[in-house]
């Protein structure tokens, strides 16, 4: 970790709104002045971001950002690199939405209409080795059994699966995905074959249909 090796925190603010970096930045500099902070503008440019430097002690992810639709974004994270703890900062601060986040792995969430002060509480509480979420929010009900099990078939997937099954979601062709991953199309017939089997599903619409099925609604919860 960042601060264990170097001394002083280094964290990423991976968000497309540079109004909202820029309170998140000075939320975490007002409790740790001399954080090394880097900002991301797109998922992809995250996931380069990490490929060349993983060293971090935190990640403040907005859900939905370029690159990343929903829960994929944390999902592939939580997958790539298990060790890197992920914070969820959102617009969207419905119950179920929040529980979903923790339940993929997500070390707290942070509502985007948080003071400043509250959100440098936050991250401190993350760093502290604890777990965030709103004072107001009871993670006790559950969400349905279905959903439940999705998300651990989902946490058995390997990165390069988890990676694979975001671009059949967003419609990639077996070919467009060996290109994009620099693999051949074997490769990714093989991923796609795996991902099925995992998921218990027979097709990849159905394993797309499995994994919208953990966001279903709640998008739309938020915007009502």
């Amino acid at each position: 970790m960042g601060e264990a090796a170097g001394g002083s925190l280094r964290l990423v603010i991976a968000d497309d709104h540079p109004l909202f970096r820029g309170a998140l930045r000075e939320a975490v500099l007002g409790r740790h002045a001399d954080a090394t902070i880097e900002e991301v503008g797109t998922f992809d440019d995250l996931t380069a971001l990490l490929e060349r430097d993983r060293d971090f002690d935190l990640i403040l992810l907005d859900l939905t950002m370029p690159g990343a639709r929903g829960f994929s974004g944390l999902i592939y994270l939580r997958a790539q690199y298990t060790s890197l703890p992920v914070v969820v900062v959102s617009g969207n601060e419905e119950t179920a939405v929040i529980r979903r986040c923790i339940d993929l792995g997500a070390s707290g969430f942070i509502p985007k209409t948080m003071s400043v002060a509250d959100m440098r509480d936050a991250v401190a509480s993350v760093l502290g080795g604890e777990a965030f979420v709103p004072s107001d929010i009871s993670l006790g009900a559950r969400a349905d059994a279905e959903t439940d099990a999705i998300i651990a078939r989902l946490a058995t997937l390997t990165p390069q699966q988890v990676r694979v099954l975001m671009m059949l979601s967003e419609g990639r062709l077996n070919k467009q995905i060996a290109y994009e991953l620099s693999v051949s199309e074997a490769t990714v017939k093989a991923h796609v074959s795996a991902i099925l089997q995992k998921l218990g599903v027979e097709s990849r619409t159905q394993a797309v249909i499995a994994v919208s099925k953990v966001e279903a609604g709640l998008w739309s919860q938020s915007q009502a």
